[in-house]
């Protein structure tokens, strides 16, 4: 019987080879209704994500954060603000297409996230 492929992990996305993009602890990263032209992986820091002055989540290294955008075409529907100095690794939408391709694992593993936030935010405001 052969061994399960390990899922992909966020982690990969941030390397050290990898530019990372530095925000201060209270720095908006982008704002609901922006439009979105990239995902974000957290290299380390806590991002916390909010709808108007709610806030819906904390997330922190490894995490992935603005993927609906890039999937539904859609401006930003949350805002998300460095909760701590944080470092982000962007990944553009050739880049996203790309790691889909490429590893399937990985697209899989990005809709499980979506899939838990929506089960998250369905309780919440259900």
């Amino acid at each position: 019987m052969p061994t399960p492929k390990p899922e992909a992990s966020f982690s990969l996305l941030t390397g050290n080879n990898i530019d990372a993009k530095p925000f201060k602890a209270g720095s908006v990263i982008f704002r609901e209704g922006d439009e979105a032209r990239e995902l974000f992986v957290i290299k380390s820091g806590q991002v916390r994500i909010q709808i108007g002055n709610r806030t819906i989540t904390e997330l922190g290294t490894d995490s992935i954060f603005g993927e609906m955008a890039l999937i539904d075409n859609e401006p930003r529907s949350a805002t998300a603000i460095a909760a701590t100095d944080v470092e982000l690794v962007a990944v553009s939408e050739k880049q996203f297409l790309f790691l889909v391709s490429q590893t399937p694992y990985f697209a899989l593993k990005v809709m499980r996230v979506l899939a838990q936030r929506l089960r998250v935010t369905t309780k919440t405001f259900g």
